[in-house]
């Protein structure tokens, strides 16, 4: 449900307004109506401080070198080094420091090929080679394939054979000759000499990241004045938005906060000293939505967010979505076992914050439990047939919702009749509230159309079922169709519109049908995607078994258990996560087109946000 707001308007002299933001920004009751963008050159000085400590902040968190195998000696340089900083030194030193370790890494790469080529040459020294090169005897290097190499060449030219591989031979001849390969570069230094260099690389790099990791301890105090920015961002356009009278000398605020806060409210007002004016706050103030709702439902809350706040006289459509989403998810992973594993789960994220999913733990297990127990009725359990499972007990099978329903001589999937009977009563339940909901908001006469169209589907759906179960006979059934389509035409085509012309009211009413006729046929055809998404989960889930079965055989051996084992493990994980996507990203679908749609949720409505201290919950 949408939590009730009262309406503050505050009156005080203009020179009291920033203490008395101060005071409300601790409180953290009231949301003030503040701008939602910089009003001047100084708002705006302070967005350019904001976002600036946002870009430091987000390079600092991005300086990680645990997986290094030197960081403990990297955390040694660093806490020599650590200093503070301003946002813009860090932002370019950052910068500065990663370009550095690119360039010496290009670097080491070039010196790992250099160092490849070096290795056959030794060990010799550049200013020998320079020496003789002086005194007239020019050393020339090559290296070619050992089946070219001809011992005759020692013969003929001062050559020395330097090393080999099985394939490959390198040698040096002294003075020119004429061997029948090409000549390769002299080297500038040798092998050691190339190691050496790597070794003053890798200081470098050590320097450059210990460096870095040494900015990183400026991280708390950037956040810290990130969150002071935010503070005085909020702060100032809060008193922005402010109206002033009287020449200046007085501002007028206005605020919103829970009713369910009014003493708490009255009494730091009070002990403020200001004056106000309280009052319940109405549709036309357009006040901030908080919504208040069980434990189960409270867990879905995010979904609505997700989609839009509700407008402050609309439905919260929360307690509708949360059972139906269970349900749906639930349909779609279509597998007990993977209702086990999502429970596992949610008591692993008490101990582990699996991509940020800790907060949604308890949401997590009561899928899991919601689909431990669709999983069953629908009889899988990690890929597993229960209807032909002989371990099932016996006496729960019949209860499955399995196999075929016969209808009118013809042969239907019993769970696809089932996700489309959810569907039916998933669409009629939104009319129902879209009708109850415009005849709240707008009256009764803005709300007929709508209740003709509950009157002609919900009314024709149950005269349908009466008269196909016998309950009632032919003359009920004849007399029920002709009252339930008189009144449902007459809403729909003449009084859709009460006091407008009655041609306009069947033309719109026509457009109204039109678009119902091929909308509600859709809606309810795209519940199907309940029973394929379970069907496709539960043959996967099969399909890995029957893989891992095949790997044993019919005389299993002890060893053929492991890569069976293996198999089991990685399709199944493979299944669950893909179930787990389809189940959120369908049910979500269903959810904010075929519901809202069809029960005329807007989802305008702007959430509550109370002035109050960010950098207190840095703090903590």
């Amino acid at each position: 449900m949408i939590e009730k707001m009262t309406k503050y308007t505050i009156l005080l002299l203009s020179g009291e307004k920033e203490d008395f933001l101060l005071k409300v920004q601790e409180l953290g009751l009231l949301d003030i109506r503040r701008s939602a963008k910089p009003v001047d050159s100084y708002s705006e000085a302070i967005l350019q401080d904001i976002r600036r400590c946002q870009q430091a902040v987000s390079a600092l968190e991005k300086i990680d070198f645990s997986a290094d195998a030197d960081y403990e000696d990297l955390l040694a340089r660093a806490d020599a080094k650590a200093t503070e900083h301003t946002d813009i030194d860090i932002i370019q030193q950052v910068a500065d420091g990663r370009s550095a370790l690119a360039s010496i890494d290009l670097r080491r790469k070039a010196l790992e090929r250099e160092c490849d080529q070096l290795q056959p040459w030794g060990r010799f020294r550049a200013e020998d080679i320079s020496r003789l090169a002086a005194d007239g005897v020019r050393l020339h290097f090559y290296n070619v394939a050992k089946k070219r190499f001809s011992p005759e060449w020692a013969e003929r030219w001062p050559l020395e054979v330097i090393s080999q591989s099985e394939d490959q031979v390198w040698f040096v001849v002294a003075g020119e000759s004429d061997i029948p390969c090409p000549e390769l570069p002299c080297p500038a230094y040798d092998y050691q000499g190339a190691q050496d260099c790597l070794k003053a690389l890798d200081e470098e790099s050590l320097e450059a990241r210990s460096s870095l990791l040494a900015l990183r301890s400026c991280l708390p105090a950037q956040q810290q004045r990130l969150a002071v920015h935010f503070d005085d961002m909020q702060r100032y356009l809060a008193a922005a938005g402010a109206q002033t009278a009287a020449e200046d000398h007085i501002t007028i605020l206005t605020g919103f906060a829970p009713t369910a806060d009014d003493s708490r409210m009255a009494e730091a007002l009070d002990g403020m000293g200001v004056y106000y004016i309280s009052e319940k706050a109405v549709r036309e103030d357009n006040p901030p939505i908080r919504l208040k709702n069980n434990w189960f439902a409270r867990l879905f809350e995010t979904l609505t967010g997700m989609y839009g706040m509700p407008v402050y006289d609309e439905f919260d459509p929360t307690p509708i979505l949360a059972p139906f989403f269970l349900l749906f998810w639930a349909f779609c992973m279509g597998d007990g076992g993977y209702g086990l594993l999502l429970i596992g789960i949610s008591f692993l994220l008490r101990k582990v914050n699996i991509m940020g999913l800790r907060a949604h733990r308890k949401l997590v297990a009561t899928l899991g439990v919601g689909t431990f127990v669709i999983g069953i009725l629908l009889g899988t359990f990690f890929g597993i047939n229960l209807a032909e499972a002989s371990w099932f007990p016996q006496a729960l099978k019949p209860y499955l919702i399995t196999g075929k329903l016969e209808v009118a001589g013809s042969s239907y999937d019993l769970q696809m009749v089932v996700a489309i009977a959810i569907g039916v009563l998933h669409i009629c339940l939104a009319m129902v509230i879209k009708a109850i909901g415009y005849t709240r908001r707008f009256g009764i006469a803005k709300a007929i159309s709508a209740w003709g169209w509950v009157i002609l589907i919900i009314g024709g759906l149950t005269i349908a079922a009466g008269a196909l179960l016998s309950v009632w006979d032919a003359t009920v059934t004849r007399w029920a169709v002709i009252a339930v389509g008189v009144i449902a035409l007459l809403s729909i085509f003449l009084f859709n519109t009460p006091g407008r012309n009655p041609l306009i009211n069947f033309g719109a009413g026509l457009w109204d049908t039109y678009n119902m006729a091929t909308g509600i046929l859709g809606d309810v055809l795209s519940y199907i995607r309940l029973y394929a998404l379970g069907l496709a989960g539960g043959m996967l889930g099969g399909a890995f078994n029957e893989l891992g079965m095949m790997i044993v055989g019919d005389q299993p051996m002890f060893l053929l258990w492991i890569p069976c084992i293996l198999v089991l493990v990685f399709g199944h994980a493979l299944n669950l996560a893909m179930s787990c996507l389809g189940a959120f990203v369908h049910p979500l679908r269903l959810t904010f087109v075929e519901y809202f749609k069809n029960s005329g949720y807007e989802g305008k409505g702007i959430a509550f946000n109370p002035l109050r201290k960010e950098s207190a919950t840095v703090n903590k």
